[in-house]
């Protein structure tokens, strides 16, 4: 595990990401926050969107300063979960209340919240209490997947989350209130006597 400081939050100054950071997001780290979801907005809405996966990359890095910024942490990028195997998550806490709890970022979602919900099932049946958000900068996608979780059609994710509204602040609210902890190291197998 590599551990990160405030710093290490910002992505490196000399990738694509990072240039973008440094030219158009500058104060970031130290503007003041107040409502999370109007932090999201103000820094979003100041970046000039460039190619999607430019997008997606800073999209995923403002919520992970908010995050770090709100004091959420150990906070998890880019993780892999024990026995899920060949996903890895955008962001994860680890809580002590239910184990993993996953964020999926994405700027849209067309389609992609089924991979979300794929990997959020597979996610609980490994590790029962999990849970796993999607936050979108979608408004309406976020509305029409919801009203899908509502429908039982979507079984993987708690909730999509529009990143610039009510949800998102409540969200924040939320895992504030968890207890989050680094998780333990668990052998793979263990037993009373080894016959060799």
């Amino acid at each position: 595990m590599n551990d990160a400081t405030a710093g290490d939050v910002l992505p490196d100054a000399q990738s694509s990401t990072g240039k973008v950071f440094r030219t158009h997001l500058d104060g970031v780290m130290t503007e003041a926050i107040g409502k999370p979801s109007s932090f999201l907005e103000k820094f979003w809405s100041g970046y000039p969107q460039g190619t999607p996966v430019v997008n997606g990359n800073v999209f995923e890095v403002l919520i992970s300063v908010l995050l770090y910024r709100q004091g959420l942490k150990p906070l998890y990028q880019q993780a892999t979960i024990a026995f899920v195997p060949n996903v890895i998550f955008d962001l994860v806490l680890y809580t002590k209340e239910y184990g993993p709890v996953v964020l999926s970022i994405k700027t849209s979602l067309r389609e992609r919240y089924k991979q979300v919900d794929l990997e959020g099932t597979v996610l609980r049946n490994v590790h029962r209490r999990a849970r796993t958000y999607l936050i979108t900068a979608n408004k309406n996608e976020a509305a029409s997947v919801n009203r899908k979780i509502t429908g039982f059609d979507v079984q993987g994710i708690e909730k999509v989350v529009y990143a610039f509204g009510k949800d998102m602040d409540e969200l924040v609210v939320f895992l504030r209130q968890l207890q989050l902890v680094q998780p333990g190291t668990q052998d793979i197998l263990t037993a009373g006597r080894t016959l060799i």
